[in-house]
């Protein structure tokens, strides 16, 4: 099944010719921003015309971005791809399977709903929205024990203060 993926982020404007810095979010860097392939963002399409190493950071070069003022105006923005969003490991989930789906208590109880994923350098973050408000999640075995995504169900431990507020105790 093909779906859009996510395979980046756009940080910060390079240079004057319209260059961006990218935080990859695939593991096929050379695939994904090759010369000619196209990404999206919320509001267009983009063809890649290039892309280079700076010290450990990805630089990318758009054909319809050709100064610094529109790449500093790409800041921020996703950039999505054509793919199959199959996860490369076992305990791996793509984005778009999890999100949608029913955030539960071990016991069964309704918790929220997962509403994004945040791909952080430590570790990923669950957003659940609940009736207080999104909240985050990480995304380990010891918060979230269970994963079923034919029944599009997360079972989440609500330790106190994760999904809910902590009264102070003053």
């Amino acid at each position: 099944m093909s779906e859009q993926v996510i395979v980046g982020t756009v940080g910060r404007a390079h240079g004057l010719r319209g260059q961006v810095t990218v935080r990859p979010r695939t593991d096929s860097v050379e695939q994904r921003f090759a010369t000619g392939a196209v990404v999206t963002t919320q509001e267009r399409a983009l063809t890649v015309t290039g892309h280079s190493w700076l010290n450990g950071v990805l630089l990318v070069s758009f054909d319809q971005v050709g100064d610094r003022t529109s790449a500093e105006a790409l800041r921020g923005a996703e950039l999505w791809a054509e793919g199959i969003a199959e996860p490369t490991e076992p305990d791996e989930y793509a984005d778009l399977a999890l999100i949608g789906s029913s955030v539960v208590a071990p016991d069964g109880t309704a918790l929220g709903s997962l509403v994004a994923v945040q791909h952080n350098p430590a570790q990923d973050l669950l957003v659940v929205r609940t009736a207080s408000g999104d909240r985050l999640v990480p995304f380990v075995e010891a918060l979230v024990p269970d994963v079923d995504l034919g029944a599009r169900r997360i079972v989440v431990n609500p330790i106190p203060g994760l999904l809910s507020e902590v009264e102070d105790a003053d």
